[in-house]
């Protein structure tokens, strides 16, 4: 009972309080080549250019995340990092894990007080809450493997942005005009601290078109080494921040083999550790595919309970056995076991609410030995890539690199400071999620990629903190249990259990009052919260063209394509 009470939503959920989501207004067209489904129109428009100049996806999504770090600064980055899963025009899949890691001073209970308590907000705000970025590693190794234009014909329109400036939203602004103390109390000066900002205001920022230049000119050594990495080691000191010049050229990115999961005639194709999404989507898809979902019905009692029980299930394995597997024998294939599954739900009633003290964690084989970017590619020749990047919270640590113009993330947050006690999230870990040097901390990014009849059928992932992977795995029944259009199954409002806290949260207007009535009789708890996790999808659709929708829930998704 204890974890009730908890602020489940400070960073994601509560920071869109003031949104409002018209579920009508969705933003999606169908094209018959080429489909983007991006968070921002000048980075997405930028990724259609690229695709038109005869760029692949992967080079689209290049110049894309090099764009968001210019003009969406709340979550697009450098100084953050990330998850791509690709499957190429022949299907082969691959997925790359640039996840940020913990510095080599990191400690396990470096958050902790005297009293073996956490520190409130010192995993959350300041330089001591920054992770290693691995956002420049990875784009720049997903370019040297699948890329097709110059490296630096797709930094330039990034380049570009900072130099010459772009206008800021309405939603931007009112981002920026709500952490404007945060800038003050960790910067001199940003770009975004001038509190007359308005509407429509231009903003320019050299120091990061200065950093990007050097990133074009220099690939990963314009980052991780030279002037950019002093720059980032002095702002580390000036802090109390622990990342030194060994930490950045030490950091890999790490090319793997995705998780995939079979579900009837589909095939999930996803993230792996050190990323949650994609075993926890697989787990929850496997244990609900013996239920029949469509004669349930969208949102009615028995589909409600019998996905939020698999929702309840899977987080709680996520809490106990995943973390880096670099640094934890994750029971991967244990977890994924279509037996291990099935009995999982075993205890599963019909006629009474589980409770999350009562469901812990499965026995598995152990083996020996918010804020967050999306954006969904298919190109022309039928590759697609799905790729989830973050700073954690809006503006990450909120440290700007002075002289670099780019924020910080926040990401060892995502750690378990103390077995038990949740992040910002509300995501409790234990030991598999400990901290350690050069360990990457555990995320809910949840990008992925599922065929049908073998076949490119989907390609979708969002932004959402720990309610990703519900919010993919929603959107994917929608279109292949209850036979949505892909707008509407974007647009669908959802609910949401991540084991602890023992709730269902819901948006306005996911459960009907009947459907909330029968639930809560059964012994369910609800909170009720303004909106989750933000989709960007596209599909391909019988005829072969490519449906592409962006998420009402945020007023700058957008999409593209020709």
């Amino acid at each position: 009972m204890k974890y009730l009470p908890l602020l489940f939503c400070l960073s994601i959920l509560a920071c869109r309080e003031e949104l409002k989501v018209d579920y009508e207004a969705q933003k999606a067209s169908v094209f018959p080549q080429a489909a983007i489904a991006g968070p921002h129109p000048l980075a997405t428009q930028t990724g259609l250019e690229v695709l038109r100049r005869g760029g692949n996806a992967i080079d689209a999504a290049v110049a894309m995340q090099l764009t968001m770090a210019v003009v969406f600064p709340r979550a697009g980055n450098i100084g953050g990092g990330g998850f791509l899963v690709y499957r190429a025009a022949d299907g082969e899949t691959l997925s790359l894990d640039y996840r940020e890691t913990a510095p080599s001073a990191a400690k396990r209970d470096m958050y902790l007080d005297t009293a073996g308590n956490v520190t409130e907000g010192l995993s959350t705000r300041g330089h001591l809450a920054v992770g290693v970025p691995g956002t420049v590693a990875g784009i720049v190794a997903m370019h040297e493997r699948l890329g097709s234009l110059p490296w630096a014909e797709l930094v330039q329109p990034a380049i570009d942005f900072a130099e010459n400036g772009y206008r800021l939203s309405e939603s931007e602004i009112d981002r920026i005009k709500r952490y404007h103390a945060d800038f003050t109390e960790f910067n001199d000066f940003t770009p975004f601290s001038d509190s007359t900002l308005g509407v429509g205001a231009q903003v320019k920022q050299p120091d990061l078109a200065a950093t990007l230049s050097r990133i074009r000119d220099l690939g990963h050594d314009g980052f991780y080494t030279g002037e950019t990495a002093d720059l980032i080691v002095t702002e580390m000191e000036s802090g109390g921040g622990l990342i030194t010049h060994e930490d950045l050229s030490a950091y890999e990115p790490k090319w793997k083999e995705p998780i995939t999961k079979a579900y009837r005639n589909y095939r999930l194709i996803s993230m792996p550790p050190s990323s949650s999404g994609g075993l926890a989507l697989a787990q929850m898809a496997k244990m609900l595919e013996p239920y029949p979902l469509e004669e349930y019905g969208f949102q009615r009692v028995r589909s409600v309970q019998v996905i939020a029980e698999a929702m309840r299930r899977a987080y709680a394995d996520r809490a106990e056995y995943l973390g880096d597997a670099d640094f934890y024998p994750v029971p991967v294939d244990s977890l994924l076991n279509d037996a291990y599954l099935l009995e999982r739900m075993a205890d599963y009633r019909t006629d009474s609410a589980g409770t999350s003290t009562d469901i812990t964690a499965g026995q598995v084989a152990m083996k020996e030995n918010f804020e967050t970017t999306h954006i969904s590619i298919v190109d022309s020749l039928g590759n697609a890539v799905s790729i989830t990047t973050t700073l954690n919270g809006n503006f990450g640590s909120k440290v700007m690199v002075d002289g670099g113009g780019f924020f910080l993330n926040n990401e060892m947050d995502d750690f378990s400071a103390k077995p038990g006690v949740p992040n910002m999230f509300g995501l409790v870990g234990k030991e598999a999620n400990a901290i350690q040097p050069g360990k990457r901390m555990l995320s809910s990014m949840t990008p992925t990629i599922v065929e049908k009849d073998g076949e490119l059928f989907m390609v979708l992932g969002a932004p959402g903190g720990s309610t990703i992977i519900t919010a993919v795995l929603q959107t994917f029944l929608n279109v292949a249990e209850y036979g949505m259009p892909l707008p509407e199954a974007v647009a669908a409002p959802r609910f949401h259990h991540q084991w602890l806290p023992d709730e269902i949260l819901y948006e306005p207007d996911a459960l009907a009052d009947g459907v909330l009535d029968s639930l809560e009789a059964l012994g369910y708890q609800f909170r009720e919260v303004n909106s989750m996790a933000v989709i960007k999808a596209v599909q391909v659709l019988p005829d072969g063209s490519l449906q592409a929708a962006a998420d009402p829930r945020n007023p700058d998704d957008d999409v593209e394509g020709y």
